[in-house]
C-alpha cells in the first residue's frame, strides 16, 4: 500500500506551478493483465502488479524509474453502470469542491462526486458541457517534498504523454470553458480548411495540446498521445499484440508521426514519435 500511494503522490503534487495542468493519466480496463502485455510492448512501459489496498490499481512504470500514470480495473459492477475501457486525464486544481461548483455553473457535470483517497488526495470525475470526461484533483504532496511537480507530460520525453488533444462538438464553447476554469489560452491556431481551426492549448505560455472540431458523429473526446521512439516499430507491436490502428502513420509538424488505434480491450489510444 505504501509503495502505491507514495508513487501516486510523488508524481502528483500540490505545487502552484502545476495548477491547471495535467498531472496524471489513467487507463480504465476490464483486463489489466492484457493491458500490461499490450502497452509494455507498444510503449515500453512496465505496468506493475495490482495493489490489494487500492482495489487492484496498478502503477504504469517508466524505464527511467518514474511513472506515466495508472491502471484502474473495471469490475462487473462498474461496467454495468456504464464504465467502458478508456484513457482519462487528471487536471490539478487548488480546491476540488470550489472547482466542481464552478464547473457545474459553467455547464459541466459531476460523474463521480468529490471524494478523498487517503494519503493521495481529493478527486472528482467530471465532464465538460459537451460530455467529455476527465478528473480534477488536489493531490497530497509526498512526505518531505512539498514542492514536487508532476512529470507525466512532456513534449519530447519518451513514455510520457506528449500531447493532449480535445476533439469536441463545440470548440468555441470548449475554449471558453477550459479557459475560465483552468486559465488555458488558445490564441494560436492552424487552419484546417472545412474542418475549421486546430487551436493550440497553452498554460503559463507553454503549449501542451490542442482543441478542434470533432471528425464525424460521436467522436467527441479527449485523446492523449504517448511518445515512442519509433512509430513504425510501435505499429508492428500494436498489430502483433492484438490492437488495431485506425489512423496513420500520419506526419505532423515537427517531423513527428502519429497513429490512433484501439487496444485489445477497446480503449482508444494515440502515439507520437519519429518515423
Amino acid at each position: 500500500m505504501t509503495d502505491v500511494r507514495d508513487a501516486a503522490a510523488s508524481t502528483q503534487d500540490s505545487a502552484s506551478s502545476d495548477t491547471g495542468g495535467f498531472i496524471w493519466y489513467e487507463l480504465m480496463t476490464p483486463d489489466p493483465d492484457g493491458a500490461k502485455a499490450f502497452y509494455d510492448a507498444v510503449v515500453g512501459w512496465d505496468i506493475g502488479e495490482g495493489s490489494v489496498d487500492f482495489n487492484g490499481y496498478r502503477m504504469i512504470g517508466r524505464k527511467d524509474g518514474g511513472f506515466a500514470g495508472g491502471v484502474l480495473p473495471l469490475n462487473d459492477e462498474m461496467q454495468q453502470h456504464g464504465a467502458r475501457p478508456t484513457w482519462l486525464g487528471y487536471i490539478h486544481v487548488a480546491d476540488v469542491d470550489q472547482s466542481l461548483s464552478k464547473l457545474e455553473a459553467a455547464g459541466g457535470k459531476a460523474l463521480m462526486p468529490a471524494m478523498d483517497i487517503p494519503n493521495v488526495g481529493r478527486i472528482a470525475m467530471v465532464t465538460d458541457p459537451q460530455g467529455n470526461p476527465f478528473y480534477i484533483m488536489k493531490p497530497i504532496p509526498p512526505q518531505g517534498d512539498p514542492n514536487a511537480q508532476s512529470d507525466v507530460f512532456s513534449l519530447d520525453a519518451e513514455q510520457r504523454v506528449g500531447w493532449n488533444e480535445l476533439m469536441t462538438s463545440d470548440p468555441v464553447a470548449a475554449r471558453q470553458f477550459y479557459g475560465q476554469l483552468f486559465g488555458w489560452t488558445s490564441d494560436d491556431f492552424m487552419p484546417m480548411g472545412e474542418n475549421g481551426e486546430y487551436r493550440f492549448w497553452a498554460r503559463q505560455g507553454a503549449p501542451f495540446g490542442a482543441v478542434c472540431k470533432e471528425m464525424g458523429s460521436g467522436s467527441s473526446k479527449w485523446r492523449y498521445y504517448f511518445r515512442v521512439p519509433s512509430i513504425s516499430a510501435a505499429v508492428e507491436a500494436v498489430k502483433s499484440g492484438g490492437g488495431q490502428v485506425s489512423m496513420g502513420p500520419h506526419e505532423v509538424p515537427g517531423a513527428d508521426y502519429i497513429i490512433i488505434g484501439n487496444d485489445p480491450q477497446g480503449a482508444e489510444f494515440a502515439l507520437v514519435g519519429k518515423a
